[in-house]
């Protein structure tokens, strides 16, 4: 046998990564499916905008009330069961929003949906802090949510060809059961500890070096130290700013496109790939520069404040051209470059949760996406109400939009992404 010095490394690491990828396209395969299918829910169960935003909302008041749990619980007993659990929650949740009856009915499901996804994103973080070496972390970030942002693209489109077929409510049995065949390939191959993988050698796990330690185990989290951190409290308040107008993207703008611009549903669902397609384009970007910029300023911590900061600042502008453009086509090209520049904070913000959290990954990165789903249920509430069966209104949701971008930018230069709570207080 070779001495671990001549071995040749596995790449058992990347599969991963592999399974982090088809799980954020699940993810949002599952939740975007709404917004498409929204018009044709409102005209079965007779929902006004109002009533449907509160429907949208219920995802994300439920999703951030129970990201915490879902992220502490990962750094406790280990990401596997509880990604287990969260998938097969979420699968049988978007099942029966397909036989939800009336306003009431669907809210509670749609809740339990979002309970059940919560922590899906904090536990895959909790994972590649666990199996990857910190100089990978921030490009497995980038490919996952260019994957996740892809998916979130090609959904309306999805579901546009599905209906073909199927009813509204058949469809979303079909989506739900995509979940259930992941989870068994992820159970059966998955450990919480890369160094107990039957897959990895010992060249592999020399790479992987310190990170092991960050495998479960870690359930009493020092929430003194977590809430005396000024970067956790400001990753917390961008994370809200960069939130509250993506969600937009994947509630209300069919509408937008259906009712402001009067295009047809096959149009929306073309024109609604753009804002999703161009942000997995800015998280991709994002993590290719981002080396170069660090390399270049000689500062993890420039690098990532500079990304960020680019990154809101230019959404916030761009959407404000879109308001401005006089074509459906122009609109959504601008939108969606709002939207590339929003997922130029994505990998710095996600990779801070892991450097900030260390070991506490999964409960930082939860707090964090906690704070962006309170976004999420506050951002298609507000949106119904300013609306109000009114798409002329939909200027005022946009302006509003871009405002909240713009306070996103203030909040990056007094970050420090690479310290954690540990060090902090050390």
């Amino acid at each position: 046998m070779k001495p671990a010095s001549a071995e040749r490394a596995t790449n058992a690491r990347f599969w991963v990564l592999v399974f982090a990828v088809s799980l954020a396209i699940l993810s949002y395969v599952s939740r975007v499916c709404i917004s498409q299918c929204g018009p044709l829910m409102m005209r079965d169960l007779h929902l006004s905008q109002e009533e449907m935003g509160q429907v949208f909302g219920s995802f994300g008041l439920a999703y951030a009330l129970f990201e915490i749990p879902s992220g502490w619980l990962g750094d406790w007993i280990g990401p596997r069961k509880v990604l287990i659990r969260i998938v097969l929650w979420w699968s049988a949740f978007t099942a029966l929003t397909g036989w939800m009856w009336s306003l009431t009915s669907l809210w509670v499901t749609r809740f339990l949906f979002g309970a059940g996804e919560a922590g899906a994103f904090p536990n895959l973080t909790k994972v590649f802090t666990t199996w990857l070496p910190r100089r990978e972390r921030l490009r497995a970030q980038s490919v996952m949510w260019t994957a996740a942002r892809w998916a979130g693209a090609v959904t309306p489109k999805i579901v546009v060809i599905t209906l073909l077929f199927m009813s509204w409510r058949w469809a979303f049995v079909f989506f739900g059961s995509l979940g259930v065949i992941w989870c068994v390939f992820f159970m059966a191959w998955f450990r919480d500890d890369p160094h107990t993988h039957p897959g990895v050698n010992a060249a592999e796990a020399a790479i992987i070096g310190e990170a092991g330690r960050n495998a479960s185990g870690h359930g009493n989290v020092p929430w003194g130290r977590l809430l005396a951190s000024r970067s956790v409290w400001l990753l917390w308040a961008q994370y809200f700013c960069l939130s509250f107008p993506w969600y937009f993207y994947i509630t209300w703008l069919p509408d937008y496109l259906q009712k402001y611009w009067k295009v047809t549903p096959s149009q929306s669902g073309t024109l609604a790939v753009l804002p999703l397609f161009l942000g997995g384009l800015g998280c991709a970007f994002c993590g290719w520069i981002s080396r170069h910029v660090t390399r270049a300023l000689g500062s993890v911590t420039t690098s990532r404040r500079l990304l960020a900061s680019t990154g809101f600042a230019g959404a916030a502008v761009l959407l404000v051209i879109a308001i401005h453009m006089h074509t459906p086509v122009a609109a959504m090209v601008a939108m969606g470059f709002a939207s590339f520049c929003n997922d130029l904070a994505m990998p710095p913000s996600w990779a801070a949760c892991m450097d900030v959290g260390g070991k506490y990954a999964g409960t930082v990165s939860g707090s964090m996406n906690m704070m962006g789903n309170l976004a999420g249920y506050a951002a298609p509430v507000v949106g119904g109400y300013i609306v109000h069966g009114e798409p002329a209104r939909y200027v005022y949701f946009l302006y509003l939009m871009a405002a909240v971008y713009l306070l996103g930018t203030f909040c990056w230069p007094w970050i420090d992404p690479v310290t954690s709570i540990d060090e902090q207080h050390a």
